[in-house]
């Protein structure tokens, strides 16, 4: 009727990365290498990026806004958006793209050359225009 538990020591035969410890500082160490620190890298090159804005650069707003920067203060950066000379002033943090156009979607297409300005070749990108075929009857 009466059942003997044996009474065991804390020492138990497992290996160390049987602990649950050892597991939870592998985890926070693949995420730190994984998303923390590429995050914080990014950070630093965006923020390099607008500290080096000057007038006379294109730029990429974060909402699409395409300009010319025409001031430069400490904060803010006012661009001109069309001939017609409207003006937009934006904080820095808004900016997401400096450089023409082609520039921005020749880096984009070469990953590995992200943040080097390199003078592109516009392209023309106009479709050429079929001319549709007549069709022939016969009489």
């Amino acid at each position: 009727m009466y059942t003997n538990f044996a009474i065991t020591s804390g020492t138990t035969n497992g290996s160390l990365l049987s602990s649950p410890l050892i597991f939870i500082v592998i985890m926070v160490a693949i995420f730190y290498f994984m998303l923390i620190r590429p995050e914080n890298k990014r950070k630093k090159e965006a923020e390099a990026m607008r500290s080096s804005l000057k007038k006379g650069d294109w730029l990429t707003t974060i909402g699409g806004i395409y300009g010319r920067v025409v001031a430069i203060n400490d904060r803010t950066v006012v661009i001109e958006t069309s001939e017609d000379r409207v003006r937009m002033e934006f904080l820095k943090s808004a900016i997401a793209n400096v450089g023409t156009l082609d520039q921005q979607a020749a880096a984009q297409q070469r990953p590995g050359r992200k943040g080097k300005s390199e003078d592109v070749a516009p392209v023309d990108e106009t479709p050429e225009i079929e001319e549709p075929e007549e069709e022939k009857t016969e009489e």
